[in-house]
């Protein structure tokens, strides 16, 4: 397709001339660019393709950049993006270098509010509306939020309090009946039977019970609609709600029938919409392994459950859900909930694994520390995605979770060198803690072809050695102990480098290392955690407490926020990756 109205189009000025009739045409445009440009350079498409509508509605009636728009998690502003004066760049959308995939605050000045989790758009929209109101600026403030994300708890803090003022905030629900799973919960139910009982709304709603001036529901590809309804809602005073009902990965044929899938689908054929196979591979991705020994583990041991907030489908607690429906929860996006939802299953006798990406797992803080460490309650934490993820950026990478936790008492924390060690920790788990754990595992692939092996259980706080060597002792955690092994074959005189898994953070194999710091004079950490708290810092402590002289050397991710690239990009950029590894061990 010819775009001939979105090539004259870098921003909300030039948007702003056409006329209303032509809007219809920008939007074919627009979703095919968004096509055109996902299909081979990957990243989120169904939640942009939804929104194509309302997002040039909001830049046709409201005055951005002066009025402020807040995307809640950003996976939907393509779009808004493209029409920011990020058109010519946004083929490096992800890439190294290039633009995040999320609204980031130093890239635009129309990216009012940098964001990558949920439910914190109304929040941060009702504080740039009451910062105008006492320093008497006229401005709009409109916060675009899903209807998975306004179920979270966070959410309706903000509504509760906004409700109780008079500040010029219009809450947009972009309601597609899901996040990237299936969006679950009484308030989906809830809206379900609103946009069933359109006539009848009015007469008991909650948003108007929370002083919000409601409207909707309306259609969100229907501009006719949109646009009357954005100007009128321009000219009301004080917190108002606007209702649109929209479809996720509208557009694309596949996307709309296939909407988890199409959430973020890697490559795929632009004109047929089909997503292009993979290269096939014999290894597992550390989330089947959990996924599918979880409910191999279920079916032995009836007291096992599983918990994850809305991301059934990325943690492979999917397979638990098919084979063991009543005993698995989606909790919603909802973090501290079910947090404190497993340490209450717990109190009862259930094992509950609540399985959160890393860091995601940081929005429930206080709860793993009041809730399950304070009481000591056996919680078993399987935290996805720990490390480096990639091309999300610093948004999504779990960095920072060994020194968050480690740092909290009777916490157990694990990272498996493997699939066959993350298999049995999840064994040895369910066998009876008397504490809780933190699981710590990356996202992707493994590198074990066999791993579905008889289980055997680990002994809590023992390391290992996976290599004997004289002078140097590389001290790992977690699955990078393979670019450190590599990185050892490849030296001149790796006879001299030994090598130690140390496997818990907490507790910490004492005994070994004693031996480790007694046989050898240099000490290397090498950890994909953040340096700063990190695994390095447990072995500096132990170093110190017990008045060894050592050479200490910590490699690890640095004091700074990673930005987006590919996962070898970012280990290059950290020092993590094989050729880095090795020089720092000549």
């Amino acid at each position: 397709m010819e775009n001939t109205l979105l090539q004259n189009i870098n921003y909300p000025k030039e948007l702003r001339n056409l006329t209303v009739e032509q809007l219809p045409q920008l939007a074919k445009e627009l979703r095919a660019f968004i096509i055109d440009v996902v299909a081979t350079k990957e990243g989120h498409l169904g939640a942009s393709l939804g929104v194509v509508e309302l997002t040039i509605a909001l830049h046709y009636v409201f005055n951005t950049p002066d009025d402020l728009l807040v995307w809640d998690v950003g996976h939907q502003a393509y779009g808004h993006k493209i029409l920011t004066g990020r058109k010519d760049v946004f083929h490096t959308n992800r890439q190294l270098d290039g633009i995040s995939g999320f609204p980031k605050r130093s890239e635009s000045e129309y990216d009012t509010f940098g964001v990558g989790h949920s439910s914190t758009s109304i929040s941060a929209a009702l504080g740039m509306a009451i910062a105008s109101q006492l320093q008497q600026n006229e401005k709009h403030h409109i916060a675009i939020i899903g209807d998975a994300s306004i179920a979270s708890g966070m959410a309706f803090e903000a509504l509760n309090h906004a409700g109780d003022t008079d500040a010029s905030l219009l809450v947009i629900l972009n309601d597609n009946a899901i996040g990237i799973d299936p969006s679950v919960g009484a308030l989906k139910d809830y809206l379900t039977r609103i946009k069933s009982t359109r006539n009848d709304v009015e007469q008991h709603n909650i948003f108007e019970a929370l002083n919000f001036d409601y409207s909707g529901p309306i259609d969100g590809h229907n501009f006719e609609e949109l646009l009357r309804e954005l100007n009128r809602l321009k000219e009301v005073k004080g917190p108002k709600f606007l209702h649109v009902i929209t479809t996720k990965g509208k557009g694309l044929k596949q996307a709309e029938e296939n909407q988890v899938q199409y959430h973020a689908p890697g490559k795929f054929d632009k004109i047929s919409g089909e997503v292009l196979p993979k290269q096939a591979s014999k290894y597992t991705k550390f989330q089947d392994v959990f996924g599918k020994t979880i409910v191999e583990l279920a079916k032995q041991n009836e007291k096992i459950v599983g918990i994850t907030p809305a991301m059934l489908t990325g943690s492979s607690l999917k397979f638990m859900l098919e084979e063991l429906p009543e005993r698995t929860f989606d909790v919603g996006i909802a973090e501290q909930h079910a947090v404190t939802l497993a340490a209450g299953m717990v109190t009862e006798g259930l094992i509950p694994f609540c399985n959160v990406y890393s860091t995601f797992l940081q929005r429930a803080y206080d709860q793993i520390i009041h809730d399950v460490a304070l009481q000591n309650l056996p919680v078993i934490f399987c935290l996805d995605r720990a490390g480096l993820v990639g091309q999300d950026g610093a948004t999504h990478h779990g960095v920072f979770d060994i020194a968050y936790l480690r740092c909290i008492p009777n916490m157990i924390v694990f990272a498996p060198r493997n699939e066959i060690e993350l298999r049995n920790i999840l064994y040895t788990a369910q066998l009876g803690l008397q504490q809780p754990m933190a699981i710590r595992y990356p996202r992707g692939k493994g590198e074990i072809e066999n791993w579905q092996v008889p289980f055997s259980k680990i002994e809590i706080g023992k390391g290992l050695c996976l290599k004997e060597g004289e002078n140097v002792a590389v001290l790992t955690i977690g699955t990078i102990a393979n670019n450190v092994t590599k990185a050892i074959d490849n030296c001149e005189h790796k006879d001299e480098i030994a090598h130690y898994d140390m496997r818990f953070v907490k507790p910490l194999d004492e005994e070994l290392l004693h031996s480790v710091f007694k046989k050898h004079n240099t000490i290397i950490t090498i950890e994909d955690g953040t340096v700063q708290g990190g695994f390095g810092s447990v072995i500096s402590e132990f170093a110190s407490n017990k008045n060894y002289k050592n050479k200490i050397k910590i490699v690890g991710v640095p004091d700074k926020f990673i930005h987006h690239g590919t996962v070898e990009e970012l280990q290059k950029q950290c020092g993590l990756d094989v050729a880095s590894i090795e020089k720092q061990l000549q």
